[in-house]
């Protein structure tokens, strides 16, 4: 379980196919103290550490997961918003983030807005149901708030307001018109849509 607070940036060193992909990613973390076995978020993506050492840490991703997640995401050099795992009585200071990809959005415009940028992302009909006007929202595994939405041809676009502080220690900062992006949807929009299946079934 994550809250979508980024800790570091980390970069892809490496990729490997042997079987399933072999990621290397360099970070900042004090790697003594993560343990094999630990979940990471890479980007919005749980991940589980298989390998590590000084300030690198090494994951395995399958092959579903690659075919789930943003375009060109798995290569040398990206850059991933890194999350460790919380721990019980850790501060909530996003929201509840499971690491869990729900699908895929487009960037369709950027503007700044004061010392802020406005980030527009396009999503399909799988996501559109879920997306709320205040509500939360995970980008690349950073949690945000909803400003704005508007369903079109019934798909969605929703506005975000990245503030000066987000944009300068996440990816975010360096996001890119057209490009692809992992949306983990609010768990609590995820079980208010099964509650509300379950009821009109019932009906």
């Amino acid at each position: 379980m994550f809250t979508g607070i980024v800790t570091d940036i980390g970069t892809v060193a490496s990729v490997e196919s042997p079987g399933d992909t072999r990621v290397v990613i360099s970070t900042a973390y004090d790697t003594t103290t993560v343990d094999l076995g630990a979940s990471i978020s890479c980007s919005g993506v749980c991940l589980t550490v298989v390998d590590k050492g000084p300030n690198w840490f090494a994951v395995d991703v399958s092959g579903e997961t690659i075919s789930r997640t943003a375009k060109d995401q798995w290569t040398e050099g990206r850059k991933f918003n890194l999350e460790r795992a919380m721990k019980l009585g850790d501060e909530l200071g996003g929201h509840i983030v499971t690491g869990h990809v729900d699908g895929l959005g487009t960037v369709v415009a950027l503007a700044e807005e004061g010392g802020s940028h406005r980030v527009t992302i396009r999503a399909g009909a799988d996501i559109a149901p879920f997306i709320a006007p205040k509500g939360s929202v995970t980008i690349d595994g950073v949690s945000l708030t909803v400003n704005t939405v508007r369903d079109i041809d019934g798909e969605v676009e929703f506005g975000l307001n990245i503030i000066p502080h987000t944009w300068a220690v996440t990816t975010l900062g360096t996001i890119q018109m057209g490009q692809s992006v992992n949306i983990e949807i609010d768990v609590l929009a995820r079980y208010l849509q099964r509650m509300e299946h379950y009821r009109v079934k019932a009906s």
